[in-house]
């Protein structure tokens, strides 16, 4: 989404009630708000582990940096997470556990510090 200074908060591009109601419409069974509904929830995961350590990739829709720690600049971070927006959204409503996915191979992560499952779910 955006490289982030040290300390500067996340700044929100899916206001927080359109991306509840894109929860909620996709919750529902309408996959028509999937992208805002990923996106937001990228972004409650960033202002609620604010950091650089762990980038979390949800391809096309978008990514994100979280997490104390070291802080990432250049080129590909050390901590990497990438998933699918299906598994994302299910991971950060509580329909899936992340050992479940990792289990599953839904989730790619490399690093040692790759890692979010203390944050989950979002909602």
């Amino acid at each position: 989404m955006q490289n982030l200074g040290e300390n500067e908060p996340v700044r929100r591009k899916v206001k927080i009630v359109e991306g509840q109601q894109a929860v909620a419409t996709v919750r529902s069974g309408d996959q028509s708000q999937l992208a805002t509904a990923v996106r937001y929830l990228l972004e409650e995961l960033a202002t609620r582990a604010e950091g650089n350590t762990v980038e979390v990739r949800v391809p096309p829709f978008g990514a994100v940096q979280c997490i104390e720690g070291p802080r990432h600049t250049r080129g590909t971070p050390p901590n990497v997470i990438e998933m699918s927006p299906e598994t994302w959204f299910a991971l950060a409503v509580g329909d899936l556990g992340w050992d479940a996915a990792v289990a599953a191979g839904s989730i790619h992560a490399s690093g040692t510090r790759a890692e979010i499952k203390g944050h989950l779910p979002l909602v």
